[in-house]
């Protein structure tokens, strides 16, 4: 493996930004110093002031393969995170088939480790008929245990009380949850295909998947969780009414309950139905401002502890259909670093923070081994940025296979000019200059 040598950068990492050089070798960071310009390298990168940052880590994406790539696969969606400094991700299991097995989890790591060119874990999903196959996930190799405690597709909704405490009881890892309360969603659903019928727009959706069925299911997952001591990640957090269910008084490694916040939660609000439609209706949904409000808060107080994508693409035939028919989800995987680093720039957050939810709490999260740090001896995933050259996403440099994201024409302050993935230098300039495969992650457990 080729040793990289990156000049005179401004490191942003463990809450500190400081002015120094990096070296990779046999895939790893070696040396961290201000004094390496006279070693040699086989790549020399001279950034010249540029920020360098811990490649991002999304803990929570749908790249359809198995069984739905007419809207995506684990190879096309690991390049667009990669060209947007996404360098690793964990992966749902509501494909088709559903990853409700061992064998079906085999066959997806069997696919990223031929196409994925970022670093790959896959959630184990549960239903209520696998318990005992969901029991035989090692924690050591897998991110997690993913519950639906919702509607998803196929035989992927939880809602058997039994097997939802039996789980939460028995499980030895971590169970991440998408928490909506079915019976109310349903409920809504009627009545408001009852009033409108046909006549149905997007801007029902925060009213359909209401507060109410977020903070019912997010308050049973965490009673569950404090009933059994068990490890709880809720993931999405998209109203300002469960916000309550979260600490700030102990550190992230020490929490047994943790969340996670998605850019698409930050970023829109209910006003933005009006123009996009569609495009963002999602689960859970994009609720009104003040929500957005409270989530960002929550984000700057450690109540919530991760920022994330939830990527779901769908192709534009799709999304284009009446709002009864037309699925949720929104690709967002290219865009995350660069949505936060706006935040960034606009003073609402810390480019600081951004590394910390983005790169530092997924790992601490997730107990990833070597990686989400800058740090000698790990693994060099890194993402340079130059914070002072515009990007403006457009339908010519969209790497998703749907073709579309609810972002185009928007300018963003900053641009991703390189992209190392386990010490591999994969996307350079706007181009990809290596075909080599990420790596399958490990978890200190």
């Amino acid at each position: 493996m080729a040793s990289i040598l990156i000049l005179n950068v401004r490191l942003v990492n463990e809450s500190n930004i400081i002015d120094t050089d990096v070296l990779i070798e046999d895939g790893r960071i070696s040396q961290i110093s201000p004094r390496l310009s006279g070693r040699v390298a086989d790549q020399v990168i001279d950034a010249k002031g540029q920020f360098l940052l811990p490649g991002v880590i999304d803990d929570q994406v749908h790249f359809r393969e198995p069984g739905l790539t007419h809207k995506a696969t684990i190879g096309s969606e690991a390049r667009a995170a990669v060209a947007g400094g996404v360098t690793s991700f964990m992966e749902m299991p509501n494909t088709v088939p559903n990853a409700l097995t061992q064998e079906l989890l085999a066959d997806k790591y069997a696919i990223a480790a031929r196409t994925s060119l970022a670093n790959y874990s896959f959630f184990m999903g549960v239903s209520n008929h696998n318990l005992d196959e969901v029991l035989r996930t090692d924690p050591r190799t897998v991110c997690g245990i993913k519950v639906f405690m919702g509607s998803s597709t196929g035989d992927m909704l939880v809602d058997d009380s039994h097997i939802l405490n039996e789980l939460f009881r028995q499980s030895p890892m971590l169970i991440a949850t998408h928490c909506e309360d079915e019976a109310t969603v349903r409920a809504n659903t009627e009545r408001y295909r009852a009033e409108y019928g046909d006549r149905a727009t997007a801007e029902l959706h925060p009213l359909i998947r209401d507060e109410e069925a977020c903070l019912r299911s997010s308050s049973l997952a965490v009673e569950l969780a404090q009933r059994h001591n068990t490890r709880l990640h809720i993931l999405h957090i998209s109203t300002a009414d469960e916000l309550a269910l979260f600490d700030n008084s102990v550190p992230l490694v020490d929490k047994r309950i943790t969340s996670e916040a998605c850019v698409h939660h930050l970023w829109f609000d209910s006003r933005d139905y009006e123009r996009l439609g569609n495009q963002i209706k999602c689960n859970p949904a994009i609720k009104a401002p003040h929500h957005r409000e409270a989530i960002l808060a929550a984000l700057l107080d450690d109540r919530i502890d991760i920022i994330a994508t939830d990527h779901a693409p769908h192709t534009w035939d799709e999304k284009s259909q009446s709002y009864w028919q037309a699925p949720s989800g929104l690709p967002l995987v290219q865009h995350p670093l660069l949505m936060m680093l706006e935040f960034a720039r606009q003073g609402k957050m810390p480019i600081e923070t951004v590394v910390r939810k983005m790169c530092h709490a997924p790992a601490d999260c997730f107990q990833i081994a070597e990686r989400g740090y800058v740090r000698e001896g790990y693994w060099a995933d890194l993402v340079l940025v130059d914070m002072n050259q515009p990007f403006t996403v457009s339908k010519e440099n969209l790497l998703y296979q749907c073709g579309w994201s609810p972002l185009e024409g928007e300018t963003f302050g900053a641009s991703v000019t390189h992209t190392i993935v386990s010490g591999e230098l994969v996307y350079q300039h706007g181009q990809f200059v290596s075909d080599q495969p990420g790596q399958r992650m490990l978890f200190n457990r």
